[in-house]
């Protein structure tokens, strides 16, 4: 499988390229989430969110995952604008946190036409604002395995729709799947019962650790169905020493690693933008995420 290069760093890269006159280019997705309390109307102390994206631009991030879509619009613009100031930010739209949950009689009844119905506005928004990936973050414990199927079967038939599209779809973990459904864990068994052409798994490593969940295990167990994995940890990347993000970018290959996406949901100091420098900084220039990534 060929991977998209997402972080190149090192010495010995940079001298490669030197040596081939084409330098390799750094790429890197941050998750627009973990801006969530900077990002806003400026008459209340908010930045526009295209005037952060700039900020994270020139700290070396690459590409955006959003979430903020809402009724067919992302951060109250149109697909369209959206896209042209992501564009203009220098940055480039790759993905989407969006989701229509299912009602409890929904659930109950195994009918998804109204929420599939919703499906059709929204993927045509994502293909407008350029989205090449859309990811659920989010079904909630599930009560029976006969919930879960039903969430599964709902997997599979917006993964459906989004491939019409051309658009790839995916689900994002929490800590909750790690834990047993009737016996059965559930993140193995949503990993067994989505169709792996419609459905990849958006791997949060941090939420995984936390769930007591080792991640190289689950790559091995499950080659090729990680396209992407959400880099995060207690606070700033790296800080923690509680994720071995050295063994995840190792086995990156294995896990079927297109793309990752850096995200920070919380944060050690005040300026919320030091922690975005500091956790770029991490990955930009950690050796094993280099070398994970050499051809």
């Amino acid at each position: 499988m060929k991977i998209k290069l997402l972080v190149l760093a090192g010495a010995a890269l940079l001298a490669a390229s030197c040596a081939t006159g084409s330098p390799q280019k750094k790429e890197m997705c941050i998750q627009m989430y973990s801006a969530r309390s900077i990002i806003g109307d400026p008459a209340e102390g908010k930045t526009p969110y295209d005037v952060v994206l700039k900020e994270l631009s020139d700290m070396g991030y690459t590409s955006i995952e959003a979430a903020g879509y809402g009724d067919g619009k992302f951060y109250g613009d149109t697909p369209e604008v959206f896209k042209q100031k992501v564009e203009a930010a220098g940055m480039e739209v790759l993905s989407s946190h969006t989701a229509r949950g299912l009602s409890a009689e929904e659930v109950a009844s195994g009918d998804l036409s109204a929420a599939l119905a919703w499906w059709d506005e929204t993927i045509a928004a994502h293909k407008a604002a350029g989205m090449k990936y859309i990811v659920t973050p989010w079904i909630g414990p599930q009560a029976s395995l006969h919930d879960l199927q039903v969430q599964c079967d709902y997997l599979n038939a917006v993964g459906a729709k989004c491939a019409e599209a051309g658009i790839q779809y995916g689900y994002h973990n929490h800590d909750y799947e790690f834990a047993k459904v009737e016996g059965q864990v559930m993140y193995d068994y949503m990993l067994e019962h989505t169709d792996p052409a419609l459905v990849f798994f958006q791997m949060d490593v941090y939420w995984a650790v936390i769930g007591n969940a080792a991640p190289v295990e689950y790559f091995k167990r499950y080659p090729g169905r990680f396209k992407m994995l959400h880099i995060k940890d207690e606070t700033e990347i790296g800080q923690s020493g509680m994720v071995g993000f050295d063994a995840i970018f190792r086995n990156a290959e294995t896990a079927g690693l297109q793309h990752y996406i850096v995200e920070i949901e919380r944060y050690s100091y005040d300026d919320i933008r030091r922690s975005f420098k500091e956790s770029a900084d991490y990955l930009l220039s950690a050796p094993f995420v280099a070398a994970s990534y050499a051809k």
